[in-house]
């Protein structure tokens, strides 16, 4: 520290003023003008600093200080906090006179944080703050200072150091980002973060999520080192890691927006979705008004279905289900750690609860194997147990594919026991079909054809979100397996003989995903004005016809499938065929039909007996019907079919024999998948045209199905699951204040309540007719008229009540 020299009154030549009358905020306006002018009176503030900041530390070290501070000499603290502030303004103008200044200032406020007023203490943070964001001292240098400032019980204090550290690095970012440094300011934090001090850690912890949530620092350094406070020895430490991980995983109502944005905007923003034009001016223009409601209710399933789908694509896509542990290096470390914590730990429910949902979170993100933890969530599996929706929401988000059946069985039988029998309320029984709903999207191997069959006819339920719930879980077994319902619930599955996957196994592709579709492009869009026809007779007609018009075209994509597998055999025998069939294009139909049934010999003993008679019956309807061009192009086609599955066999034959025949028969398997492609290379053309033809594939698969489209395991594990969405349709009990305050809601409208006679006196205006009729003045005839027959009207009553006959009494009889 450079030593102090005498504050004694000096002659100012620039000024000629004493430094009694010294101004110091005009005497800083005045240097920032003329640097150079003003030396001496630089040199005196200085002086005047450093008198006042020694003679400050002399007062400390003679005990002169109370709690709040310095209580002998005010002054001195508020002398040393402006010329502070006052040279911290001044040194970018004299950076060789104040060289040592910023270094002297920020050991001070290290020092004597703690002893320092308030008042002092927040001004000379002010001052040292004002050097850093001028950039004459490193905020690499005084990082640790702020974030023990931060620890310190002032809450301003804290609050402006805590933005300046956050301001400071978010600025430094903001162009471009320094590796380097960014790694020394967080080995600071990682380091403060790791130590036993709960203050400093705490604090660390803070700024770190902020800059982490900011996207600031949204490394994998940072996710993981806030991760690994999870295990540090303070609780709450824990707790707040485990807030902040969590908050990321708060649900938004992917449904909410569907219906507020028009069509026209939703086109606009995902052109992807592609729907015939011919469909759409059918569904509006064409057919009687049943039809074109049926027609547009179709249309506008089909389009928010393929919306659907898009958002969630376009979301996994854009990592918009972000979450911290989605970076973490050792995830499996991970979880078998915070779990052992969790079974050993004596924490309140809560904290446990929050424990056991970053384990299911991070079990079905990464899909891990952690065996024990499914027998540990069977304990809780109750229905009486406190907050057991986010139980069941966290048990759901832990079962994956990759996990053993075997493991998650228990704990499946366990929630049908308990929560789905004729003695449970129907609440827990909504919740139970929809959790098990939700474990067999994930692992349909747990269903058997008993249990579905039972579950099933909660259906007739008169409660609405039982028999929802069944319903849901029909509609999920129509996609998964039909087979396990009856024949009843079965509906029309657009896959009848679907079935799940055995465990472990894994579907390898072996070529460009959907890379067929080039081959087929003419018949995709060739086939969107020929099937819009079909598509709206199916959705007008009530009657079969459409029906048998999608089976037709179902049938004919099968074979299509088919003819595309076979045909990978060998390419330069397809071209011989193709060259005969246009050879024998102008033969008669009698020696067609001779070659079809000797070949229809040949192949009953290679195919099965289903596939002769769907192939009878359509070459059989399509024979009477169609012109001669028509029976010679599906007798052609036939042939075509037939004599690859002869070659094939053959191939077969010839690969068993030679070595050599086989690796050409793998050769023309690989290459007759981009047999039009040239050389085999797909350009971004190709995956562009990939990418259009399969948005009309699926928009059509949209249209023709009214299921939905089961999620992949990838999607399933970015998924979250929502715990309010288990207690779908579920009416629950109201409290007396909420039953209060929903009567008090209907009567905001109404008038405050009077009795009638109470409004017939607040009455305002003129008389009734009645009221008028009493006030009128008679005529002196109708007065006396009146009189007399009520004076008649009495004697009348008189002479009755004494003469009436009562009737012969019990006893005179």
């Amino acid at each position: 520290m450079v030593s102090p020299v005498s504050g004694s009154a000096e002659p100012l030549s620039a000024s000629g003023r004493s430094s009694e009358k010294l101004s110091l905020p005009s005497l800083q306006y005045k240097m920032k003008t003329d640097p150079e002018g003003y030396g001496t009176e630089l040199h005196l503030v200085r002086s005047q600093f450093y008198s006042a900041l020694e003679l400050f530390q002399q007062q400390a070290a003679l005990n002169f200080s109370s709690i709040t501070g310095v209580g002998a000499d005010p002054t001195v603290a508020k002398d040393l906090g402006d010329r502070a502030m006052f040279l911290a303004h001044v040194t970018p103008f004299y950076p060789k006179q104040l060289a040592e200044f910023p270094s002297d200032l920020a050991a001070f406020l290290k020092s004597s944080a703690r002893t320092l007023p308030s008042g002092l203490r927040f001004h000379v943070t002010q001052a040292l703050i004002l050097l850093v964001n001028r950039k004459i001292i490193d905020i690499k240098d005084t990082l640790a200072l702020f974030m023990e400032l931060q620890t310190l019980d002032d809450r301003n204090l804290r609050k402006l150091a805590f933005s300046h550290v956050v301001h400071s690095i978010r600025r430094m970012n903001k162009n471009h980002k320094n590796e380097a440094k960014n790694r020394a300011l967080q080995n600071v934090l990682f380091a403060l973060l790791q130590q036993e001090d709960e203050a400093k850690a705490k604090r660390s912890l803070i700024t770190l999520s902020e800059l982490h949530r900011r996207k600031v620092w949204f490394d994998d350094r940072t996710a993981n080192a806030i991760c690994m406070a999870c295990f540090h020895s303070s609780s709450r430490i824990m707790i707040a890691v485990l807030s902040f991980l969590l908050d990321y995983e708060k649900i938004e109502n992917d449904d909410e927006d569907i219906d507020d944005l028009s069509s026209e905007d939703e086109i606009a923003k995902n052109p992807q979705v592609v729907i015939s034009k011919e469909t759409a001016y059918k569904a509006h223009h064409k057919g009687t008004t049943a039809s074109k409601k049926k027609k547009k209710a179709k249309l506008q399933r089909a389009i928010r279905s393929m919306k659907r789908q898009q958002r969630l694509s376009s979301e996994t896509s854009n990592n918009s289900y972000y979450s911290p542990l989605y970076h973490l290096k050792d995830a499996q470390g991970f979880v078998e750690k915070l779990f052992s914590r969790l079974q050993t730990c004596n924490e309140r429910f809560e904290v446990k609860m929050m424990m056991l949902k970053v384990i299911a979170r991070t079990v079905g993100l990464h899909r891990l194997i952690l065996l024990n933890f499914y027998p540990f969530l069977q304990r809780y599996v109750q229905p009486h147990q406190k907050d057991i929706t986010n139980l069941l929401a966290a048990a759901v988000q832990a079962c994956h594919d990759v996990v053993p059946p075997d493991a998650v069985e228990p704990l499946f039988k366990q929630i049908v026991n308990q929560f789905v029998h004729d003695r449970s309320r129907p609440e827990a029984i909504a919740v139970g079909l929809n959790v098990i709903r939700e474990i067999c999207l994930r692992m349909p191997l747990l269903m058997n054809e008993d249990l579905l069959q039972d579950l099933v006819l909660y259906k007739k339920s008169h409660e609405k979100a039982v028999s929802a719930a069944a319903r849901s879980l029909i509609t999920l077994f129509r996609e998964i397996c039909p087979s396990l319902l009856v024949k009843k619930d079965r509906g029309r599955p657009v896959n009848p003989k679907a079935k799940p996957k055995a465990y472990g196994e894994v579907s390898v592709l072996s070529n460009v995903p959907d890379i067929e579709l080039l081959e087929h492009e003419d018949e995709i869009d060739g086939s969107e004005d020929d099937e819009s026809g079909d598509e709206a007779a199916s959705i007008s007609s009530d009657d079969g016809i459409g029906d048998s018009d999608d089976e037709k075209s179902q049938y004919t994509a099968d074979g299509g499938s088919e003819d595309e597998d076979i045909e990978d055999v060998d390419d330069d025998e397809n071209d011989s065929i193709d060259e005969d069939e246009d050879e024998d294009e102008g033969d008669s139909d009698d020696c067609d039909e001779e070659e079809n049934d000797d070949e229809d010999n040949v192949e009953t003993e290679e195919l099965d007996a289903e596939e002769d008679d769907d192939y009878e019956e359509v070459s059989d309807s399509s024979k009477p019907d169609d012109g001669a061009g028509d029976i010679g192009n599906e007798d052609l086609k036939a042939k075509a079919r037939k004599r690859k599955f002869s070659d094939f066999e053959g191939q077969l034959i010839a690969a068993d024999t030679s070595l050599r025949a086989l690796k050409r028969l793998a050769e023309a398997r690989t290459s007759g998948s981009s047999a039009d492609l040239a050389d085999g290379i797909l350009s971004d053309e190709h995956f562009q045209k990939i990418k259009k033809l399969k948005a009309k594939k699926e928009a059509k698969t949209a249209l023709a199905q009214q299921g939905f489209k089961i999620p992949s395991s990838d999607q399933l594990s970015f998924k979250r699951v929502d715990p309010s969405k288990l207690e779908a349709h579920i009416r629950l009990k109201l409290n007396k204040e909420e039953r209060l305050a929903l009567v008090k809601a209907g009567r905001e409208d109404r008038g405050q309540y009077q009795a009638r006679t109470a409004i017939k006196q607040n009455k305002t205006g003129g008389l009734s007719n009645r009221q008028k009729e009493h006030k009128k003045y008679m005529p002196l005839a109708a007065k006396k008229a009146k009189a007399q027959r009520s004076r008649q009207e009495k004697n009348k009553k008189r002479l009755r009540s004494g003469k009436q006959f009562r009737g012969k009494k019990a006893w005179k009889q």
